[in-house]
């Protein structure tokens, strides 16, 4: 199976830029709906002059549209930071503009079934969670619900397979399988760095040599975003116990605006590599 031919991304930073090349090297035409429209073009010309010099075929950024979902769009993929009220919104406002579409959430905590409660057609939304960075990370979460048809899981693990990628399939829970454990481990590694058990590079080590990990929990966590990583831990707190509270050190860096890579400062220094 190919990917659609018309594919819309609400939302242009990281995560919505990173889809948005995935699909245009798959083949798709791409609309971004973006209100920071030349930053999003930047950033997805970016990983496209570097998937080119990797050896990618030249010409994708030609078929990347800026605006507002078109109503031919047959996949709306929402990539907008971790807010229910702010998801609903732009997952409603889709459904207006290409209600022939499928539309999918890159939600990496929430309920998919929550979101899909203000649509006309709640069936048509389905969980595509990708990963940071979208470009290099294989795996995609495929998040399900009772409403789900089966004819439409079927084509996501079609579109996923067509992107190159490993789609696995989660029945909607807070968390779902991968956000879940992640924030898991992340939390306990950072107790431990509070707890002055060990240095965050002698953990993140600990994990990549003794697990095989590919990268260390806190590392991963300056990656992400420790705003986001507190977010998703107090959801899931709320949701599913205090075994997700998170530690004090956490919430003190996201406070005084440390929060990883994109502010150049977390449990590391970034500033070589923003």
């Amino acid at each position: 199976m190919s990917v659609p031919s018309q594919v819309a991304v609400i939302g242009g930073g990281r995560m919505g830029a990173g889809i948005a090349q995935v699909f245009l090297l798959a083949g798709a035409s791409v609309t971004v709906q973006e209100p920071r429209a030349e930053a999003a073009r930047a950033a997805v010309a970016r990983g496209l002059a570097i998937a080119e010099s990797k050896g990618a075929a030249p010409g994708a950024l030609d078929r990347l549209t800026l605006g507002p979902v078109p109503a031919e769009a047959e996949l709306v993929v929402e990539a907008v930071p971790e807010d229910p009220k702010l998801k609903v919104e732009v997952l409603a406002e889709a459904e207006r503009r290409a209600p022939g579409a499928v539309l999918a959430s890159n939600t990496s905590s929430l309920s998919i079934g929550e979101l899909a409660a203000v649509l006309e057609r709640p069936g048509r939304l389905i969980g595509l969670h990708f990963f940071n960075p979208v470009p290099v990370q294989r795996l995609v979460e495929i998040v399900v619900t009772p409403e789900t048809p089966a004819e439409l899981l079927q084509r996501a693990k079609g579109w996923v397979g067509a992107l190159g990628k490993t789609g696995i399939v989660v029945r909607d829970s807070p968390g779902f399988a991968s956000s879940r454990l992640g924030v898991l481990l992340g939390l306990e590694a950072m107790r431990m760095v509070e707890e002055g058990v060990a240095a965050p590079e002698d953990i993140d080590t600990a994990m990549e040599l003794g697990y095989r990990h590919p990268m260390g929990p806190i590392r991963l966590g300056d990656l992400v975003g420790l705003d986001v990583r507190l977010a998703i831990a107090d959801y899931l707190r709320d949701r599913l116990g205090p075994r997700f509270e998170a530690p004090e050190i956490l919430r003190e860096k996201v406070a005084k605006g440390e929060l990883g890579r994109k502010t150049g400062k977390g449990f590391y220094t970034w500033e070589e590599e923003r």
